[in-house]
């Protein structure tokens, strides 16, 4: 083929991608090649959005002794954020938990000693620290809010653990852990704040 001709419809087969983020334009042709480099650069840049996204979420724990039946609560974070918390305690452990997801509460967890206490959250406001202690069974917990609220539950001896999340601007967003009895474990998992709660 004649330079000039091919160097024409080389010109002609070109367009230009531009990606979201990016402020150069990224000159392809309709070769296979360039099309599988242009394939190329969209994954990779769909991919760093989803790091970017997963980055929000953080995890401590578990906190406690390792006998109990496993229970999570993730699927109750698609309710709403923590509105309310239900805590059973009895003179040496905390021995059951409840939340209250949006307007939504969550299964039980735990034994049936000891006194129930509930708390709930005001509008808007968020569990953004968990402190307490342990030794084979979960002792106490602190629940702190954005609103500089302090919420104890339980007694003060045993082996002491403060969970906080790592990225900023994140919550408490759920639990998990191990109960049977009492509970033996809990697992705090942050997220950021749902942006659209209307029932909160």
């Amino acid at each position: 083929m004649d330079g000039n001709l091919y160097k024409t419809v080389s010109q002609s087969k070109s367009f230009l991608f531009r990606f979201a983020g990016v402020s150069n334009c990224v000159p392809v042709t309709s070769s296979p090649g360039m099309l599988a480099t242009a394939l190329l650069v969209l994954l990779c840049a769909s991919t760093s959005a989803s790091a970017l996204q997963a980055r929000a979420s953080s995890y401590n724990g578990e906190y406690g002794g390792g006998g109990g039946k496993r229970f999570s609560h993730s699927g109750y974070q698609l309710e709403g954020p923590i509105t309310a918390l239900r805590v059973r305690v009895n003179r040496y452990f905390i021995v059951g938990l409840q939340v209250r997801y949006g307007k939504v509460w969550s299964d039980y967890v735990g034994g049936k000693s000891g006194d129930l206490e509930e708390i709930f959250l005001h509008p808007g406001e968020s569990v953004i620290q968990v402190s307490g202690k342990y030794k084979l069974y979960l002792r106490k917990l602190v629940f702190v809010t954005d609103k500089g609220r302090y919420l104890p539950f339980g007694k003060d001896t045993g082996t002491s653990f403060n969970a906080l999340p790592l990225y900023p601007n994140t919550v408490l967003r759920f639990i998990s852990g191990r109960s049977g009895s009492l509970i033996d474990a809990i697992g705090l998992h942050w997220d950021t704040y749902p942006s659209d709660c209307s029932s909160c």
